[in-house]
């Protein structure tokens, strides 16, 4: 063996040096395929029927444990890796999920993300102030209730506590309301005629009083009869 020629044994190193370099490049190459690239998501959360923005939408990668909300009109941004799954979801709507792909080769993701509504009827929940629904029946069968006279009811329904309240309380909105409604109908009626004005209510100010004032002057419905006293 130490007798090999020179050519054998640049046979054998440059086969040797062949194997060690395919092992890097494959290294390499495995290495490089295992990493991936950093993506910037980024889009608007809308509704299904009139594109408007949902604000509060929240989108979440799942694997990462992190995620971000849409501003309050519906865009987010939020950076991701190539090969994410990521889950959008909002209260009253489907949840629907985004998947940038493996081999994506630009660094911004847009997407607008169409949500659709999901109504969901919660079941009816009674609130009772009892451990169970016996105890309440007892204790509501077993309630004393207060006769009238003496009672609070009895005493807010006094016809002097009432007359005060009524003296001395501001009128309430609907009371303004009502009020302004009926005083515009007012209006409306004496620009067409059919509610008295003060041109109607003063015979001095009415041309058809002069006018029948004249016609009865020209007929003599005022000079003194004979016989008669006045």
């Amino acid at each position: 063996m130490l007798f090999m020629p020179v050519k054998l044994r640049f046979r054998s190193l440059w086969l040797t040096l062949t194997l060690i370099l395919a092992g890097l490049l494959g290294a390499a190459s495995a290495q490089a395929q295992g990493q991936r690239r950093v993506v910037q998501f980024t889009g608007i959360v809308a509704t299904g029927d009139s594109l408007l923005g949902v604000p509060g939408a929240t989108i979440f990668v799942p694997k990462a444990g992190r995620g971000t909300a849409t501003n309050a009109y519906g865009y987010f941004s939020l950076p991701v890796l190539t090969g994410d799954s990521i889950v959008i979801r909002s209260l009253g709507y489907r949840n629907q999920t985004v998947v940038i792909p493996d081999a994506y080769p630009r660094q911004s993701y847009s997407v607008i993300v169409q949500l659709k509504e999901d109504a969901t009827v919660l079941p009816e929940v009674r609130i009772f102030p009892y451990m169970t629904e016996k105890a309440f029946k007892e204790a509501f069968l077993a309630l004393r209730l207060p006769t009238e006279r003496g009672s609070a009811v009895a005493d807010n329904l006094n016809s002097s506590v009432m007359r005060r309240m009524f003296n001395n309380l501001p009128v309430t909105s609907m009371g303004n309301y009502r009020q302004t409604m009926q005083n515009q109908q007012y209006n409306q009626d004496r620009r067409m005629g059919t509610a008295p004005t003060p041109y109607t209510n003063n015979p001095l100010l009415n041309p058809f009083s002069w006018l029948q004032l004249i016609n009865q002057v020209k007929s003599g419905e005022f000079k003194k009869k004979e016989g008669v006293d006045y």
